[in-house]
């Protein structure tokens, strides 16, 4: 079980990283999803991955529990995600609808310029 939600959180970093070197707009925000997804994972994870282990404590019985803090924090960056989604795609959209693209054109003369001035 460890190792297949290891190996799931490795796969989604692995893809949010390499979404997020993409030069458009919907990738990287696919990305940073994906990167918001594995975080999730990871931190689900550390409250022990237990089988119908209850989140709360039994004072009249010796049962094995889950962590409920873990999945509090899931919640709550679960939500921040989702606004910070939010976030991004309004500013993208703002970029698009400025530029009418959302491709980013470096070329090495650029970078060696300045910030994309004309000579």
């Amino acid at each position: 079980m460890e190792a297949l939600v290891a190996s799931a959180v490795g796969v989604l970093t692995a893809a949010g990283i390499f979404l997020i070197l993409r030069r458009r707009t919907f990738p990287v925000i696919l990305g940073l999803s994906l990167l918001t997804y594995a975080v999730n994972v990871f931190l689900f994870a550390t409250g022990r991955l237990a089988v119908n282990a209850p989140a709360v404590l039994n004072k009249y019985e010796d049962v094995p529990y889950t962590d409920p803090l873990p999945q509090a924090l899931v919640l709550t960056a679960i939500v921040i995600s989702f606004g910070m989604t939010a976030v991004i795609v309004m500013i993208a959209l703002g970029a698009y609808l400025s530029s009418k693209d959302d491709h980013i054109d470096m070329n090495a003369q650029d970078s060696v310029d300045g910030a994309g001035e004309d000579a």
